[in-house]
């Protein structure tokens, strides 16, 4: 390559080097992915397997693929960037706005999505109101999906450009190339085996910071008071004592936001209908281990805060410039202005402060790991519904079996493609995690109030279900333009305080799209024909017979080790109140 050309794929200002052992660890681990691939192509050869895995993943496997499934940039950079721009408030997106969801997954809707044999979320819609809300459905979650892929690629760019001074446009290349290699070729069996593999290396190479970074600080106690003393203020170590009001938090929130709007709304439909993570439960081998692998995945979900949100708390405390003095991160977009760095820089650069040679091979490698499943969770979920929801729903209805796995294959390169150009979106907003909580708000809290009146209400309509989604989807993003237009008036009609900050605006305007979404639905189908009981039958509570998970001992029992989790979760959430 010429000097002039290498010079454009390697920006000069990086902040550390590579040392050969570094280097070798990350070539490692891009070399296995694509092995990975490899290897399981020659089964995955039907569609069963090549976009279920062939339903036989064991409950452990199918869980861990579907907490790292979500383990990707949402989680590394965005908020660890948003604990320290929102304080320990950010916990609240693992806590109250995951463990709920995950274990009311398990017990109550993976039933019916397991028992109807769906291949997707709009599948089960296309099932239960037919095609109107299935083709709806698809379409935004095809959307949704691609401008996901976009994120972790921009993230992964950010860490390669903030830490060794790589070009962006050459990182998210490099990313994007390796992941569709290894998902086109091995479909969702590659990308859980490797989803696997991600969630060890993560918590290898990312663990090491909270732990440094603890020490450095003196305890948990000592930090809190830093944090105090550097923002002036006591409101950031405080997980629920500070939402009485929306003044006395970072967020601008109040209990309401938290509780209903992402407890209520965004978390369940994000984790009950978001098809990438519900993908991976359905590759499990019977229905009691496509129960179990939410309350598995769950367990370890609670713990992930420790190598996401203490990173964040810490970084307000012992992040210093080369002077010695304590470093301010900035918004995104007041970054590329001032040069400064941004929030969703968080990370990196705390790996950097407590990572030598070797020790920061393997932490960039855990960072890289997180993005590339990310990246390969939304490709082959957007492959999924492509294929079955849109491809063959509408374009090609009665192709061969071979012929949709090749268009499974072809859509993973074609959706990397597009995702890539999604990337640079990213840019523009002002964190990783507003971007991504908005896009949720649009398509996945309507989403979820479709499927869940769907599933426990026999009366509702498929015309219901059509117009209410409809209605909950366009009045979502039409609040969003309101809010940008109208400003702070807008503001507190929205979010109910002019207090209130990017989050937590994004949290009531999925409250309100949600509650229009299930208003529609119930108004319309009260004017329509509803469906019998026998054709509700593996759709609707109330006209089901559930089939037994096959449990015989207190300890098999999904609903008991749901339970124990379930108390844990309250126990964590009194001790940090």
């Amino acid at each position: 390559m010429h000097l002039a050309s290498a010079a454009v794929l390697f920006a000069s200002s990086q902040l550390t080097h590579l040392v050969p052992l570094d280097v070798l660890i990350l070539v490692l681990y891009f070399a296995v992915v694509i092995f990975i691939g490899f290897y399981v192509k020659g089964s995955t050869n039907t569609s069963e397997e090549f976009f279920l895995a062939n339903r036989e993943m064991s409950a452990w496997i199918a869980g861990l693929s579907f907490v790292s499934a979500n383990l990707g940039s949402l989680e590394l950079m965005g908020w660890a960037g948003s604990a320290y721009q929102y304080g320990i408030l950010a916990m609240h997106w693992y806590w109250i706005g995951a463990i709920p969801a995950m274990l009311f997954l398990g017990i109550v809707m993976m039933p019916f999505y397991y028992i109807s044999r769906t291949h997707s979320v709009p599948g089960y819609l296309k099932l239960r109101f037919g095609e109107g809300a299935r083709g709806l459905s698809a379409a935004c979650f095809a959307f949704m999906t691609i401008l996901m892929s976009g994120v972790n690629m921009y993230a992964m760019a950010v860490v390669m450009q903030t830490v060794l001074g790589w070009n962006m446009t050459f990182s998210i290349w490099v990313g994007a190339i390796t992941v569709a290699i290894y998902v086109m070729l091995g479909g969702l069996r590659s990308a859980i085996i490797n989803e696997v593999l991600q969630f060890v290396l993560t918590w290898a190479g990312a663990a090491l910071i909270p732990i440094l970074g603890l020490i450095e600080a003196g305890g948990w106690t000592n930090l809190k008071a830093q944090i105090a003393r550097n923002v002036g203020s006591n409101d950031y170590t405080h997980l629920w004592s500070t939402l009485g009001s929306f003044k006395s938090n970072p967020m601008g929130i109040h209990w309401t936001g938290i509780v209903f709007g992402l407890g209520g709304v965004i978390s369940f439909g994000y984790w009950t209908t978001d098809f990438l993570v519900v993908q991976r439960v359905l590759s499990a081998n019977n229905l009691r281990s496509a129960k179990l692998a939410p309350v598995i995945g769950a367990a370890f979900k609670m713990a992930v805060p420790l190598i996401v949100i203490v990173p964040g708390l810490l970084a307000l405390a012992v992040l210093k410039n080369a002077d010695g003095s304590l470093m301010h991160l900035v918004p995104g977009d007041v970054a590329k202005i001032t040069g400064q760095h941004a929030y969703d820089e968080v990370l990196p650069l705390m790996l950097i402060r407590y990572c030598g040679p070797g020790l920061l091979g393997l932490g960039i490698t855990a960072l890289v790991a997180g993005f590339m499943s990310g990246m390969a969770g939304n490709v082959s979920a957007f492959s999924t519904v492509w294929t079955y929801d849109l491809y063959g729903a509408y374009i090609n209805k009665k192709a061969s079996d071979k012929h949709y796995v090749a268009m499974g294959r072809w859509s993973t390169v074609i959706g990397m493609l597009i995702s890539i150009l999604t990337a640079y979106l990213v840019a523009h907003a002002t964190s990783i995690m507003d971007y991504v909580q908005a896009l949720f708000s649009f398509f996945i809290a309507p989403l979820f109030g479709t499927v869940i009146i769907g599933m426990l209400w026999k009366r509702a309509t498929k015309e219901g279900g059509f117009w209410g989604l409809l209605a909950g989807t366009i009045g979502s993003i039409a609040m969003f333009i309101y809010v940008h237009v109208g400003g702070k008036q807008a503001l507190s009609r929205i979010a109910l305080s002019s207090d209130a900050q990017p989050m937590a605006e994004n949290m009531y305007r999925a409250l309100w799209s949600w509650i229009l979404c299930v208003v529609i639905t119930i108004g319309v189908s009260l004017f329509a024909k509803p469906k019998s009981d026998s054709e509700l039958n593996g759709l609707v509570y109330g006209a089901t017979a559930i089939p037994d998970d096959g449990s015989s001992t207190l300890l098999q029992k999904p609903i008991f080790w749901a339970s124990v989790v379930a108390v844990i979760f309250v126990f964590l959430n009194l001790i940090f109140f």
